[in-house]
């Protein structure tokens, strides 16, 4: 079915199998008995298989009860199996540049680091939060660690600690402290206190942010795990209101780790296009089933003194 999908309900058309050798025309016709046909045309290449749309549903689904598993005089006693079916989703593909390298995106402070953990490290940190609880969100599934991120207020409560980070992120911990740029910072990035693990399923991404200035400091950083997406930044020419904005993207592969300091972090949105496939260096990169993503932050005790204050919710 090149152009549909088999349906978890009744839809107007159906998927018709066993019909080699039968002319399109003749199939259209006989379903016709059931009412208005628009079209019968080849599901796949192998023409043994048929896509008959119906005007109605009613008729679609009367012509499966009839003759769904049973044999059709119509079409020479052929034994037909017959099946709902829906018109594919559209593939939505990245409509900005996708750049595979941080620096050419040339927005201050912000890093991607390829292959940052091993194949066998990932596994062990895809088990570790798949044997904790998830707390599910409308399209996704999160844990917190460290304080509870709170959706609403898009904030913590720092009265509420939940405890320590557990025993098996310290050497994913120890690694990051050793990147570089992260001893550079204006302000202080370690230790991270706060931890979101997210899990995104195929098709879902995140809405166009910036990371609550009151509510974190210094860096934040993200693993990509399971599988890649690409990430969108825009710079608003006004906080939330203007229709003018810049748009830059960037590939960001699985087991890679982003870095937001400065002015990426401060005063860039970023976002996470609601995509199943995304077209990179003119190749379409289908995403996987899901991508879990690691995100450190450290919560802030104080008043935000960054030079981006019309994104700044402290200035």
């Amino acid at each position: 079915m090149e152009g549909f999908a088999r349906a978890v309900g009744a839809t107007r058309h159906l998927y018709v199998a066993n019909c080699l050798g039968i002319a399109l025309e003749s199939v259209k016709a006989a379903f016709s008995k059931f009412g208005p046909v628009l079209d019968a045309c080849a599901a796949d290449s192998s023409k043994a298989r048929v896509i008959v749309s119906f005007e109605r549903e009613a008729d679609a689904a009367a012509a499966r009860d009839a003759w769904n598993r049973q044999c059709c005089g119509a079409l020479g006693e052929r034994a037909l199996v017959i099946e709902f079916a829906a018109p594919r989703e559209r593939i939505k593909l990245v409509e900005v540049p996708v750049s595979t390298s941080a620096q050419e995106l040339g927005i201050p402070g912000l890093s991607l680091l390829t292959e940052f953990i091993s194949s066998r490290e990932e596994e062990r940190l895809l088990q570790e939060v798949d044997a904790r609880p998830w707390q599910a969100l409308a399209k996704r599934r999160v844990q917190h660690y460290g304080y509870e991120f709170l959706y609403n207020a898009r904030n913590v409560d720092t009265s509420k600690f939940l405890g320590e980070f557990p025993d098996f992120l310290q050497p994913l911990l120890e690694k990051i402290s050793s990147i570089a740029e992260l001893q550079e910072t204006s302000e202080a990035t370690f230790p991270f206190d706060q931890l979101t693990v997210n899990e995104y399923p195929r098709g879902v991404g995140l809405s166009p942010h910036i990371d609550t200035h009151s509510a974190f400091q210094g860096s934040i950083i993200s693993l990509s795990l399971a599988g890649p997406c690409v990430m969108e930044f825009r710079k608003y020419a006004s906080e939330g209101v203007s229709p003018e904005f810049e748009r830059k993207a960037l590939f960001l592969p699985q087991r890679s780790l982003l870095i937001l300091s400065g002015e990426s972090r401060y005063g860039w949105h970023h976002y996470i296009p609601h995509h199943k496939f995304d077209l990179v260096s003119g190749q379409s990169v289908p995403r996987e089933s899901r991508r879990v993503s690691y995100t450190f932050r450290k919560v802030r005790h104080g008043p935000c003194r960054c030079n981006f204050r019309q994104y700044c919710d402290s200035q």
